[in-house]
């Protein structure tokens, strides 16, 4: 699965790969209550399930490990969030690209070449050309 952002010129912007065992959501309308500014799409088979934030206020209650099993996965997002902020910053686009295969290891089989120039900011030009470089070494 993928998250993605459309801007006001139509371009999409990937902002997460979700793998197995991975979990995507429009992060800011979850826990803002506010209207989903994300899209989401299934790009393989994929088994879901849905919550809401009433739900898992509820299930909390509950069952306390819950809290604890996803406040570590959202920080384990976050920190990934972080990082990928930060090398979109400072990072040169064949060391995000090399960052992307290390955190999607084989995921360029099955994920298209837009998706993932999209998500590492650049073009799709640009991908086979560091792919090309990458392959020479």
């Amino acid at each position: 699965m993928r998250t993605y952002f459309i801007d006001q010129s139509g371009k999409e912007h990937t902002l997460q790969f979700a793998i197995n065992d991975w979990w995507i959501s429009d992060y800011t309308a979850f826990f803002s209550s506010t209207r989903a500014i994300m899209n989401i799409e299934c790009i393989q088979d994929a088994s879901l399930y849905k919550i809401s934030k009433k739900g898992m206020e509820e299930l909390f209650l509950k069952i306390p490990q819950l809290e604890t099993f996803f406040r570590k996965k959202m920080e384990r997002a976050f920190a990934s969030f972080q990082k990928r902020i930060l090398a979109g910053l400072a990072q040169p686009a064949k060391e995000r690209h090399l960052a992307f295969i290390t955190t999607y290891p084989n995921i360029e089989q099955s994920v298209k070449n837009y998706h993932i120039a999209s998500y590492l900011g650049i073009t799709t030009e640009s991908l086979s050309r560091i792919r090309k470089d990458n392959a020479k070494k």
